[in-house]
């Protein structure tokens, strides 16, 4: 899908049963909406799903169409219930195979280390056909690219090097500017000054999160949008609408001090 935005759309597929049952951690949806957001990737949705052929071929197609880039996690490993290629396979209606090159990554790593390339292995290098490979730097078995959808292993560690050999070959857009205003008062008294400031600063949106801290409470009012200049002047009219209404309120600094302080 091609999107009519200014930046590119990305979405991210979480494939696992033991994500779901909670016996193990995601630590990759929030890695990456990091990384897509300092390349100007507008991350639209995150999804965990289970282990099963007919969900992961029906996440991935309706994903591919709706976003021009798609990433998944998980399920490539060479055990049993990784069935996240053949999966994919089936959602863009190709075979896999046997990759040479994929294959022989695998018995070069392999031949390095006491561990025997068995069938369980060799598995690894079962790609989709038509998909191109993702290096991997760490244990070799690479990922893949096929249509807009980008097939990467669970393992954090090991799917954070590949998407950094990754990244510069994805497209990028503006980085948006996020500014947050620091309110010592509770987001139901100032919800009319927001969505006035959102609504007279085009491309601008605004969120609210309340926190609480011993002895005091308030809003952290997070002021995003990809021109610089409009967001900043919508930042500093929500600081000055706020202390208007007669609450303290605090541009954050990027290094974490208030400003006017």
């Amino acid at each position: 899908m091609q999107s009519h935005d200014i930046n590119p759309t990305a979405a991210i597929l979480v494939i696992g049963d033991e994500i779901l049952s909670g016996r193990t951690k995601d630590k990759n949806i929030g890695w990456l909406a990091e990384q897509f957001s300092a390349q100007g990737i507008k991350l639209m949705e995150a999804r965990i799903i289970a282990d099963k052929k007919n969900i992961i071929v029906e996440n991935v197609q309706a994903l591919s169409k709706n976003y021009d880039l798609v990433f998944t996690s998980g399920g490539i490993g060479p055990t049993h219930d990784d069935i996240t290629t053949d999966a994919i396979a089936a959602a863009f209606e190709v075979k896999v195979i046997c990759h040479p090159e994929a294959e022989r990554r695998l018995i070069a790593h392999y031949a390095n280390t006491n561990l025997e390339f068995n069938a369980a292995r060799k598995k690894m290098a079962d790609i989709p056909d038509t998909a191109s490979l993702i290096d991997n730097p760490l244990s070799a078995a690479p990922g893949y690219i096929i249509g807009n959808v980008h097939v990467l292993p669970g393992v954090p560690k090991i799917l954070q090097a590949m998407f950094e050999g990754l990244k510069s070959k994805l497209p990028g857009g503006i980085v948006m500017t996020r500014i947050t205003v620091r309110c010592s008062t509770g987001e139901g008294n100032i919800a009319m000054i927001l969505a006035d400031v959102e609504a007279h600063h085009d491309g601008v949106s605004i969120g609210s999160y309340p926190y609480m801290k011993p002895g005091h409470f308030g809003t952290a009012v997070v002021v995003s949008g990809l021109d610089f200049e409009i967001t900043t002047m919508a930042a500093k009219m929500v600081e000055a609408d706020v202390r208007a209404f007669g609450a303290d309120a605090f541009i954050v600094n990027a290094d974490g001090t208030l400003s006017g302080q």
